[in-house]
């Protein structure tokens, strides 16, 4: 089926599309921002206009992923300090006000990445970026209203995912800008830059909020909303549309229908989904399990989870990303052991680094999955047809969309698992033997898949 897929879009292609190898300037339309025509692997363009363009996009991509991803974790910090504002919430409301954001900004993240070719990256990231400014002051409201009605918190909550719908818009955006040859560390970069907001929030914020005068639980939404209309004006002003960028739904559509596709997403739940949904529940986890210990710690995790990604992309490219994934998974659950176990003897040093030892390997679970991606999809096939290479890039990049947002749903769950844990058992033990069940189950998915001899890679000497 998969091989059938893509012959016909070989042939396709092949009777649609033609070479160009002419040299373009970019040129600008009407309103000065479209470029007409823009090709990354024109060497000489590339070198001499392209490189700059490029750059002057992927900066400003970032700090808006980076303001998103930040305003995307607000209420992982938010919601277990509302009870110090007037609230009283419970355990299992606390969680889904956790969990909300993280199930809407995975699910925009699918119309998100078709906004680019839509409205043009440029134009899109000034409306995201102005979006992010909703859930900001729907944090404000819901502080300085204390009683508000559950549902009402929850939909202001909601508001949340927009952080999280940006990544989709801001990686499809970039990956038009760059040449093949760079584009790998162009979105990698742009990623980490993302990822790194969500430790920025829980670094900033508690020392922020918590003065000498009492809680100042508003500051948390307030803060960012200039550097949200700081970054659509950086947009308006410096960013680009292209008119290059297509919606290719033909690829999306060979994406679906590629098996490993369905596959790699089970596993990146549990890498990249495990460092979402920590990070989310990570600050309440503390306040729970050790009350009087300091939320300023709580940045770390996330922190170190942004920093060990581009590691995992390394190690994979050396090692290959099967391997690498397993070993992450394996060190995962040595994580949840040491987590269990400090949740029986009462130890917070023991559960700290049990959770620091998660985030490292969620990190480079996360890098080397991502590179097990093309490698797949480039199985078995002939390097030198160009036509075949160029639908299964294409393929490819479209897979990397749909598992990108499918892990992220990995947000959702681990919150409200430690939720239902703790309501059914009045303990958070129960929901980390499920996760490492979970992970149990992703290394013996990559094993049979990727590394079992007799299957399809191994029989042809392939390394994923």
């Amino acid at each position: 089926m998969e091989s059938n897929n893509t012959k016909k879009a070989v042939n396709d292609l092949s009777r649609r599309s033609s070479i160009v190898n002419d040299y373009h300037t970019p040129s600008l339309s009407g309103d000065k921002r479209w470029i007409d025509h823009f090709d990354p692997e024109n060497k000489a363009f590339w070198q001499t206009k392209g490189r700059a363009i490029a750059k002057r996009n992927l900066w400003i991509s970032i700090y808006t992923e980076f303001i998103g991803f930040a305003v995307w974790q607000l209420w992982a910090v938010v919601a277990p300090l509302l009870n110090k504002v007037g609230y009283s919430l419970s355990a299992d409301q606390i969680f889904w006000l956790i969990a909300i954001p993280n199930l809407i900004g995975a699910t925009l993240r699918f119309p998100y990445t078709f906004a680019v070719p839509r409205f043009g990256g440029r134009n899109w990231t000034i409306i995201s970026a102005l979006l992010l400014i909703l859930p900001c002051s729907g944090i404000v409201y819901a502080v300085n209203h204390p009683g508000l009605p559950f549902p009402v918190l929850a939909g202001l909550a909601a508001l949340g995912g927009f952080g999280g719908g940006n990544f989709a818009s801001s990686m499809a955006n970039i990956s038009f800008f760059y040449p093949e040859s760079e584009k790998g560390k162009a979105l990698g970069v742009n990623a980490a830059g993302g990822n790194i907001g969500v430790a920025v929030a829980l670094l900033i914020i508690p020392p922020l909020v918590f003065t000498g005068t009492g809680v100042h639980l508003a500051r948390a939404g307030a803060l960012w909303i200039p550097l949200a209309i700081i970054a659509a004006i950086l947009a308006f002003f410096r960013m680009n549309n292209l008119k290059a960028a297509k919606a290719d739904f033909a690829s999306y559509k060979g994406a679906f229908y590629h098996s490993h596709t369905w596959i790699i997403s089970i596993v990146y739940i549990a890498t990249f989904g495990s460092f979402i949904g920590f990070s989310g529940a990570f600050p309440t986890l503390m306040t729970m399990a050790f009350p009087g210990v300091s939320l300023s710690l709580a940045f770390m995790g996330p922190l170190i989870g942004s920093l060990t990604r581009p590691l995992g992309g390394s190690l994979a490219d050396r090692f290959g990303g099967a391997h690498v994934t397993v070993i992450s998974l394996l060190m995962m659950i040595v994580g949840g052991f040491c987590v269990v176990h400090a949740l029986e003897v009462k130890s917070f040093i023991l559960f700290f680094l049990g959770f620091m030892l998660l985030f490292v390997f969620t990190g480079t679970g996360n890098g080397s999955t991502y590179r097990m991606i093309p490698a797949i999809f480039r199985a078995g096939a002939d390097n030198q047809d160009y036509a075949a290479m160029a639908v299964i890039k294409r393929h490819a990049a479209a897979a990397i969309g749909v598992i990108a947002a499918l892990g992220a749903y990995g947000g959702f769950f681990i919150p409200r698992c430690f939720a239902i844990a703790k309501q059914t058992s009045g303990s958070l033990i129960p929901a980390v033997y499920i996760f490492m069940l979970f992970y149990l189950l992703c290394i013996a998915i990559v094993w049979w898949c990727y590394m079992r001899s007799g299957n399809r890679f191994t029989k042809e000497g392939i390394s994923i």
